[in-house]
């Protein structure tokens, strides 16, 4: 782990500015760097993601709160089903091989870039 902390330390920087910034960062940057640079196994990446991801969102969102720009109640009917999709989600994770979920991942993400390219 020691050997790690400046490549950790690193992925957190990039991950919180791309949040900060775009509003992306946890799946998105975090799930690929962790795998490509810190060499973790990819359901272990996806889990430490989701729990660094606390962290980034808390501090973004007062962040954004404090300038007035966050739909509270759009957030609410986001996030509280949000709440029953994440758990459903780990559910469906702990089931599913690797490489699977590795291919669909990487599928999203193509998805998302062409999506956004257009």
């Amino acid at each position: 782990m020691p050997s790690r902390v400046p490549i950790l330390v690193g992925i957190g920087l990039a991950a919180g500015l791309l949040s900060g910034v775009f509003g992306v960062g946890g799946g998105i940057v975090i799930v690929p760097a962790l795998v490509g640079l810190a060499a973790f196994p990819p359901k272990q990446a996806m889990a430490t993601s989701l729990a660094a991801i606390l962290f980034t969102s808390a501090a973004a969102a007062l962040a954004y709160a404090e300038a007035g720009t966050v739909d509270w109640a759009a957030a609410a009917l986001i996030g509280l089903p949000a709440v029953a999709g994440a758990v459903g989600g780990a559910w469906l994770h702990q089931r599913l091989d690797s490489q699977r979920l590795v291919l669909a991942f990487s599928v999203f993400l193509a998805i998302v870039a062409v999506k956004l390219a257009l």
